[in-house]
């Protein structure tokens, strides 16, 4: 059924006039979108990368961060030759551009949009639509010198990330030695899910704690873990995938985190990767449009490479309807 209504969205998209620039003179798809190339491509029009110019600017989540980073640079090697900027600040800091100050075309995010931030861009003229570009797993680590920690509970990491201030404090065969706490800034959607995950959307406990340092930099986080073996933090998988030769990534609930846990809901820690753009931007800027259908197009060929897992079908097939609903005027 998702084959066959992406099919049909498509059909209706090539035959039906579009506007571009907000213009009411009627053209056809090709004239408007110089890079529409006829073979589709996983359900969405294909894109001749060599055909697309004007600049694109993205910015938001540090872990879709490397995803989009990689999408980008597939997307100029295989021709464009405008600006792409992919700008690592943060879910919400990210939201705050996109909805707010509106110089952003597209939002990387690791969290869903809030319905404040909707109601915010919704006061610039802008209607946030949503892709899910795949699945990440947060990571929670340890340097490879800990030779005690290998695997914790939801329960204890609200210990180890709160009210604890030595190890022996969550396991008394622990080290009695303080606990030293690197997470991701209060800005980060990484941030946001973990808080929900194990404080019930209450951050005081962890903002609390004793030796805590947060960066929105999740290369500072690192740093900081692999320095110390009594050191703990956490950030999206893909960190970890970069870094596995000096960290040990810790089993939640006795689940290691793998494609299997994580595509199965079985891994505690999984959450969802999104883009979020706005019709107006992907109708007025055809490179946008372009950028974005190239990305769900191709996005499983380099997730996971990247460190994250892939979306599911459906959820894939979901957003390149999506796609096709925006470049339809229908948002």
């Amino acid at each position: 059924m998702k084959k066959y209504f992406i099919a049909l969205l498509l059909a209706s998209l090539m035959v039906f006039p579009l506007t571009a620039g907000g213009s009411k003179e009627e053209i056809t798809t090709d004239d408007a979108f110089g890079w529409v190339e006829k073979e589709m491509v996983n359900g969405l029009p294909g894109v001749n990368p060599l055909k697309v110019t004007g600049n694109i600017v993205s910015a938001g989540s540090s872990t879709v961060f490397p995803l989009s980073e990689r999408m980008a640079e597939r997307f100029i090697s295989e021709g464009y030759n405008g600006t792409i900027t992919v700008d690592s600040i943060g879910s919400g800091a990210g939201f705050e551009r996109f909805t707010v100050a509106g110089e952003s075309d597209i939002s990387n995010a690791s969290r869903p949009i809030k319905q404040k931030e909707i109601d915010q861009a919704k006061s610039i003229g802008r209607n946030p639509i949503e892709f899910k570009v795949g699945t990440d797993a947060i990571a929670v680590t340890v340097s490879k010198k800990n030779t005690f920690v290998k695997d914790v509970t939801k329960k204890e990491l609200a210990r180890i990330f709160g009210s604890a201030i030595y190890w022996s404090d969550v396991r008394s065969n622990w080290p009695k030695v303080e606990i030293q706490r690197f997470i991701p800034g209060t800005d980060s959607g990484t941030f946001d899910y973990f808080v929900e995950e194990i404080f019930k959307t209450d951050p005081t406990p962890m903002l609390s704690a004793k030796n805590v340092q947060l960066s929105e930099d999740d290369n500072m986080l690192v740093t900081g873990i692999k320095g110390s073996e009594y050191a703990v933090g956490f950030f999206g998988y893909a960190y970890y995938v970069e870094n596995k030769d000096t960290l040990n990534v810790l089993n939640i609930e006795g689940v290691e985190a793998s494609t299997a846990t994580v595509n199965d809901g079985i891994y505690p820690l999984a959450r969802p990767l999104f883009l979020y753009s706005d019709a107006t931007i992907m109708r007025e800027k055809p490179q946008v449009a372009a950028f974005i259908d190239f990305y769900l197009a191709y996005v499983n060929e380099e997730v996971t490479s990247v460190g994250y897992f892939p979306a599911s079908e459906e959820s894939l097939a979901f957003s390149r309807a999506s796609w096709l609903e925006a470049m339809k005027g229908t948002y």
